[in-house]
């Protein structure tokens, strides 16, 4: 019998080989799978026979049955596995196993409604071929007596998704492998042709001597199936019985010998072209069948007329998203700034990485090609960003490094003690860290400002670097007489702090100028003495000159103050106590 044209699009029709998980009560009648919507504008699936697919462990294995509306398709199924008319479709058999390659596989009859029925449209059609052809493993194009334009046309399509997705080369691996398929022409009329015969002058180019473009894309039709040669079989079924409408009360001795014969021939050819469903090189068991089937429909119904362009385009877009993903989170990752040739490297390995990961999963051939070009120029924008944002960090740590020493440069430059030794070690080590820290395209930008302002700032502290220590020694000198004098009253440290006094007074005025100081070896002698004292990797004077001196003054006037006092009275006190000095003498006389 023919299913209803709006109540079931595809039926599980029977499954021969059950998984071991299922009991026979599981498969004990047919189940819709895929069914229209109720306002018959897309297709939506039925939960209640996905449930029982989703209970299978064993991969599985999926043969549809296509064809035009009143073309035969259920007798032939019933006829497949032996069943009566008076089973249908509705009705398993006893549940067997069948073992490919080693691997028991589940296999699931699938029914479909016909092509051409009343009150449908060819998009409908087409969504029904292209859900069949793509989530089948054998595909039986079941055709009456002819092969007419109308098939050739709407078979093109199905091969073309099949050719899309099939998306490789003969002999590397496969991300989806198409349905074989299986011409089959019923009730045989021949007419002394084979039905190889017969598909291969169907396909043979139409002569197009005028140009005609309708020609043209008939032929280009004919090309798109030509590649499925090696994929397809070509079968003919003799006409059972010339009774027609009395098939379903005849038994086998009643039917032509020669149909039986070709029959069992037929489920031979089938069963031996039966292989697991396979989806990124991988067998699907009963849940990731369904997870398949669920993408297909999502895709089916995106727009109003799918297209293989279209539904290989849904596929591949998330594949494209995924891959995408996975090179902006590895880009995320690096440790930005880099250098422009680290993030170039990064950027290219991770291309390539993504490019393999994408070349793995998509789907198609020609519509791959148009998405990795739209993967490439995705990976490309993401790639600008990050090097926008490599510049920006870059930027930001070489500014922030800049405008570090900078301020250091400041510092050294009103040092309270200028020393040429602090400068040079500051100098060196702003130099050292700039060069170490600061990575990434900014770098030569900033290394030219930071010699300019390095060399900059070094001109200027040798400039007033001999003008501030001359006037230090000038006020230092001045100090020291004060304090030899009035408060140590150490006569050597007030000679030699005149002489350092007169030395620098007299030199500038005899030679009209101090820069003419700094040229003696005198001064360069006093120069070395003080980078000696006030600058060491040990003791920093300009740091700790202030706590020092203000130490010495407290010093100097506690023993000034109280020191002294009290070491004065104890020399003192013998001479009081000494009867033989000379106050005691003066005090007896």
């Amino acid at each position: 019998m023919e299913v209803s044209p709006w109540f079931l699009i595809f039926s599980i029709c029977c499954c021969l080989f059950a998984s071991g998980s299922l009991s026979v009560e599981d498969f004990n009648q047919a189940f819709p799978i895929v069914e229209p919507d109720p306002g018959h504008t897309k297709l939506r699936l039925s939960r209640e026979g996905l449930e029982a697919i989703q209970r299978i462990t064993n991969p599985i294995s999926a043969v549809a049955v296509i064809g035009p509306y009143r073309s035969g398709k259920s007798f032939l199924l019933n006829q497949l596995l032996s069943l009566s008319c008076d089973e249908g479709i509705w009705v398993w058999g006893t549940p067997q196993e069948l073992t490919i390659d080693g691997v028991k596989t589940s296999v699931l009859y699938l029914d479909t409604e016909g092509f051409e029925s009343i009150g449908k449209s060819n998009v409908y059609d087409d969504r029904i071929f292209a859900l069949a052809t793509v989530m089948s493993s054998v595909l039986i194009y079941n055709l009456p007596e002819t092969i007419r334009e109308a098939d050739i046309s709407r078979l093109s399509f199905a091969v073309e998704l099949a050719e899309e997705f099939y998306g490789r080369v003969k002999g590397q691996d496969v991300a989806f492998e198409p349905a074989k398929l299986l011409w089959l022409i019923q009730r045989d009329f021949l007419q002394g042709k084979s039905v190889q015969q017969m598909v291969d002058e169907a396909l043979h180019h139409v002569p197009n001597k005028e140009g005609d473009k309708n020609i043209d894309l008939i032929n280009q039709i004919r090309d798109s199936l030509a590649i499925m040669g090696d994929n397809s079989t070509a079968f003919s079924l003799p006409q059972p019985h010339l009774q027609r409408t009395k098939l379903c009360d005849m038994k086998d001795r009643e039917l032509d010998p020669s149909y039986v014969k070709k029959r069992e021939q037929l489920k031979e050819v089938v069963s031996s072209i039966i292989r697991p469903k396979i989806v990124q090189g991988k067998a699907l068991n009963g849940k990731e069948f369904v997870s398949f089937l669920e993408q297909i429909l999502e895709a089916l119904n995106k727009g109003e007329i799918p297209s293989t362009g279209s539904l290989v385009e849904v596929f591949n877009k998330g594949i494209l998203e995924r891959c995408l993903k996975v090179y902006s989170e590895t880009m995320a990752k690096l440790g930005l700034p880099l250098l422009e040739q680290s993030l170039q490297a990064a950027h290219k390995k991770s291309r390539e990485d993504v490019m393999k990961l994408f070349d793995q999963q998509h789907f198609g051939r020609h519509h791959a090609k148009k998405s990795v070009m739209q993967l490439d120029e995705e990976i490309e924008k993401v790639y600008k960003n990050v090097i926008l944002a490599n510049e920006y960090q870059s930027s930001k740590l070489c500014e922030g490094l800049y405008t570090r020493c900078e301020d250091k440069m400041d510092h050294l430059q009103v040092l309270r003690l200028p020393t040429m030794a602090k400068f040079n070690a500051g100098f060196l080590q702003c130099n050292q860290s700039f060069e170490q820290e600061c990575v990434g395209p900014s770098k030569g930008k900033y290394e030219q400002r930071m010699m300019k302002m390095l060399g900059k700032s070094r001109s200027l502290f040798i400039r007033e670097y001999n003008n501030r220590l001359f006037n230090w020694l000038v006020t230092f000198s001045l100090v020291m007489v004060v304090v030899g004098r009035f408060i140590m009253k150490f006569i050597l440290l007030e000679i030699g702090a005149w002489v350092l006094f007169i030395f620098l007074e007299t030199y500038t005025r005899m030679f009209w100028t101090s820069e003419s100081l700094y040229y003696n070896p005198v001064w360069h002698m006093i120069v070395a003495t003080w980078e000696t004292v006030i600058y060491s990797p040990i003791l920093d004077l300009d740091r700790w000159a202030i706590p020092l001196g203000v130490g010495v003054s407290l010093f100097v006037l506690y023993w000034r103050c109280y020191g002294k006092r009290k070491h004065g009275s104890r020399w003192l006190l013998p001479l009081y106590n000494n009867p033989k000095s000379g106050p005691h003498r003066r005090r007896s006389d």
